[in-house]
């Protein structure tokens, strides 16, 4: 089997499924890519048995063909090699793979393109479309709330919602918590998944920004997402989605509103001076004006910030992870947020002060103890 392919766009391909390859020492073949020929188009595969993710592209050849070739080798000289016309020549008997370019030759060892773990089969789905920019803006709102602990496996994937009032994204590590609505896209049918967070994040890199179709189909197990030349498929979290609605407080008669870059740079200043095992950062909040504090008594480091603000509520003292707020405001791009707060124990509500009609984000913070 023989076939050449550009350099380029052969590499801007393979490094978009790469994020897929495992380090697999019981299955060897899935450090490897999967490159297969049908009708002089490649198609090139890439999996870990939970994920598996696939992209193309128009190369010149007269045979059909698969092979698999490792992966982090063939990635490391595509990366040296300037743009130019690249000549595989595939041996089938031993599965060697011979590489040609303008002035060097290169020979590794491929394995059978066969024993190469097949992709599932996309039967029994229900499917919606989306742009590729809600989805993009939908996976960053929530990425940064999604849990790792593997003992609730619900809360290390983000919840799709889907009816026919729209969708819902939700994420929450019990600490913090994003719901993410769109009115804009709507399903025949009520139903809901969790899409794991790798799944996502290799997604969110592989979206272009525009507003291309992206078809999400979906069945009992496994969401498929596709759009362009590229497909990612996942199995769904098997688990209990945490009903989020019952921690979302309704009455918050204390509201905050702040510029959002002003407070971001605050909290970043504030971080450097926090003890490192809480980062507490303490809000005093008085009249038109925010006092923020944080200090580690251990090392006697301590930074204060007076903000002009429109506080309308009586005085609160809270604490917060300043992080947790770092990572929430960095998700916006509002020039204003709203904090809405009921009592220094209780949740507290963060919101841009300006949305899209078609959009509503919301994100919930835990405090801390005041220390």
């Amino acid at each position: 089997m023989k076939f050449i392919a550009s350099t380029s766009a052969l590499l801007k391909e393979l490094q978009m499924i790469d994020g897929v390859v495992s380090n697999n020492t019981v299955l060897p073949i899935l450090e490897d890519f999967l490159f297969e020929i049908e009708n002089g188009k490649l198609t090139l595969f890439s999996t870990d048995l939970e994920i598996s993710m696939s992209s193309g592209l128009d190369i010149e050849t007269k045979e059909d063909g698969k092979i698999a070739i490792p992966a982090k080798m063939l990635l490391n000289i595509l990366k040296t090699l300037p743009d130019q016309p690249l000549t595989f020549s595939v041996d089938m008997r031993n599965f060697g793979v011979e590489l040609k370019s303008g002035n060097g030759k290169y020979r590794l060892s491929g394995e059978n393109g066969d024993d190469f773990p097949k992709m599932p089969v996309a039967d029994d789905i229900k499917d919606i479309k989306l742009s590729s920019s809600v989805l993009k803006n939908a996976i960053t709102a929530c990425l940064f709330a999604v849990g790792t602990d593997e003992l609730r496996p619900a809360m290390t994937g983000v919840y799709f919602e889907l009816g026919s009032q729209g969708i819902t994204f939700v994420a929450t590590d019990a600490h913090k918590l994003v719901r993410y609505k769109r009115k804009d896209t709507k399903a025949s049918k009520a139903t809901s998944f969790i899409i794991p967070r790798k799944a996502l994040m290799l997604l969110n890199n592989a979206l272009p920004s525009d507003d291309t179709q992206v078809v999400i189909s979906y069945n009992a197990s496994n969401a498929f997402f596709t759009f362009g030349h590229v497909s990612l498929i996942c199995r769904l979290i098997d688990a209990r989605y945490p009903d989020y609605t019952t921690v979302i407080p309704n009455d918050n008669p204390n509201k905050l509103t702040i510029n959002r870059n002003d407070i971001l740079n605050t909290l970043r200043r504030l971080i450097i001076f926090a003890n490192k095992t809480t980062n507490q950062v303490t809000f005093k909040l008085s009249g038109s004006e925010l006092h923020a504090t944080a200090r580690d008594i251990e090392f006697s480091n301590e930074g204060n910030e007076t903000l002009a603000c429109n506080y309308v509520g009586e005085d609160l003292e809270i604490a917060f992870n300043g992080k947790f707020l770092i990572e929430m405001l960095s998700s916006t791009t509002s020039d204003e947020v709203l904090f809405e707060f009921s009592a220094p124990s209780r949740a507290v509500l963060v919101s841009p002060t300006t949305q899209n009609e078609s959009e509503d984000l919301l994100m919930l913070v835990m405090p801390i103890m005041v220390n």
